[in-house]
């Protein structure tokens, strides 16, 4: 029986007198879909209000949620064709992609080609679109890291054979981000790279060895770049009133945006912050809103939505690897890694737990090639799942 016969037939479509299981992890499916269902509400909540700004008073109301639709729909057309590719053809494809995505970080650079927006350089024109490599990339390297992982099993151990490798990889694909500048994916690539190195059994010292040059090489940039010096000092002070209207303006209208919302929030649709007052709201500073419309109660349950979706990467992720499907496994994991580290960062930030980074929250903020790029990490995800699904019921995938 085919995928799309599963799909089409309804999920508890199995052979008589096998298993009633249903084909997908049906709560997972829910979770996702709540995100993204919620994503579009809270899309159109924050950026209603933008076209009364003279930044984008040309763009109308319903600009930036109807985009968001459209990428939502090419999201949902690309997740299902992703959901038909089998995961061995995925590891076969893993290198290949890893290179042609850092081709494309690197074109990304050229002058002429590359959009400059406020001062980076991350975006390739496509017509009425742009879209950003970066995004891409954090499939890439999960293919890839995974790949790595299962290729170089005997020689996790050694440094020149196991570790080296890997860690040249980071250091160029580190390099063209940094170019951008971008440094908010490429600390979430290196954290995807870094875990599933260290679930596919990397040495202890090595691992060790890698954080901490990873950790040394985050600091020292930010201590020569005088700019990201800055963010870091006013995130430690947002309230200062030369950083509150300077570096920390975000910062500190975010903060006031959640501590307007208090336990339950002023309402939906009844944020003042997002009235031109926090910039970005519909994208990096999402969280912000959220907070200020449905309250404490509404971030907490945000939260836990997200843990129950990095939860279960992780269970599908164990359940290839006990069937030894380790290729599989990591690939899920990675991706639980993604969400997981991505959304912690986005909330840290809104919260004033960690420095401003320019990163969305997976499945939920306004970007067309982070909603895209995420539907089908999670398509990759079902995959996952559905083969191991089948494998139970001693189906071939």
């Amino acid at each position: 029986m085919s995928l799309f016969a599963d799909l089409t037939s309804g999920v508890n479509a199995v052979r008589p007198g096998r298993t009633t299981m249903p084909s997908f992890d049906m709560a997972l499916l829910i979770a996702v879909g709540t995100l993204v269902l919620f994503g579009l509400l809270m899309v159109y909540s924050a950026s209603i209000a933008l076209a009364d700004g003279p930044r984008y008073e040309s763009y109308g109301r319903y600009y930036f949620v109807i985009r968001h639709g459209a990428f939502l729909v090419i999201g949902i057309m690309a997740a299902l064709f992703t959901l038909c590719v089998p995961m061995q053809v995925w590891q076969k494809v893993a290198l290949p992609l890893f290179l042609a995505c850092f081709l494309l970080l690197l074109v990304v650079l050229v002058p002429g080609i590359g959009r400059e927006v406020n001062g980076a350089r991350r975006w390739l024109p496509l017509g009425p679109i742009n879209f950003q490599p970066s995004e891409l990339m954090k499939i890439a390297i999960i293919l890839y890291a995974a790949d790595y992982t299962v290729r170089k099993q005997e020689h996790m151990k050694n440094f020149l054979r196991g570790f080296m490798p890997m860690a040249f990889s980071l250091m160029f694909v580190g390099m063209a981000l940094l170019l951008e500048p971008d440094l908010g994916a490429f600390m979430v690539i290196v954290a995807i790279a870094v875990g599933i190195l260290f679930i596919g059994g990397i040495n202890g010292k090595l691992f060790s060895l890698l954080i901490g040059a990873m950790l040394s090489s985050f600091l020292l940039l930010i201590w020569l770049s005088p700019w990201r010096r800055e963010r870091l000092f006013v995130y430690l002070d947002p309230w200062n009133p030369a950083n509150a209207y300077g570096s920390a303006y975000q910062l500190s209208h975010s903060l006031i945006a959640l501590g307007r919302g208090e336990w339950f929030g002023v309402g939906l649709g009844a944020s003042v912050e997002k009235l031109h007052y926090l910039p970005e709201a519909h994208t990096d500073f999402i969280v912000a809103v959220i907070g200020e419309e449905l309250g404490f109660v509404g971030v907490v349950a945000l939260i836990l939505v997200f843990a129950f979706v990095v939860w279960k990467a992780f269970e599908i992720g164990r359940q290839a690897v006990a069937m030894e499907r380790i290729y599989s496994g990591l690939v899920a994991q990675g991706v639980g890694i993604w969400f997981g580290v991505q959304a912690f960062i986005n909330m840290g930030v809104c919260m004033g737990l960690l420095p401003t980074k320019g990163l969305t929250l997976p499945l939920v903020s306004y970007g067309g090639s982070g909603l895209v790029m995420n539907l089908v990490a999670f398509a990759i995800l079902l995959r996952v799942d559905y083969e191991n699904r089948n494998m139970m019921r001693g189906r071939r995938t």
